[in-house]
């Protein structure tokens, strides 16, 4: 029987993109019900690809504890702390116009883009 690839190195190859790193978080903030629990995987996925690289060790250890201190805050300083962490990898938070016309009845080529 033929053994299977892991599948994380591919992932991270995959991710190394910013663009792919960023359609990676889409999808998941795009779910119908994300699971919460896997969030801190995904980022911590996009970290590795995107962070790794152009960070010291030291760098991407603080990086990571800063993801570890903001997922676990409440309230509406997380969305600002994401958005400051997912900067230092290249990223950038957008809000966008939903396309579905259930929920929403606006043009859907209106994009609407929130820097963070």
């Amino acid at each position: 029987m033929p053994k299977s690839l892991p599948y994380h190195p591919s992932l991270i190859q995959f991710l190394k993109k910013p663009i792919d790193s960023a359609m990676y978080l889409e999808a998941f903030f795009e779910e119908e019900k994300p699971e919460a629990e896997l969030l801190k995987m995904v980022l911590n996925n996009v970290a590795e690809a995107l962070g790794q690289p152009k960070m010291t060790p030291e760098q991407y250890e603080v990086h990571l504890k800063k993801l570890d201190e903001f997922l676990s805050q409440q309230g509406s300083d997380v969305i600002y702390n994401l958005g400051t962490w997912l900067k230092a990898l290249g990223l950038k938070l957008t809000v966008a116009v939903c396309t579905d016309t259930e929920d929403n009845t606006a043009n859907a080529e209106t994009r609407s883009e929130i820097t963070v």
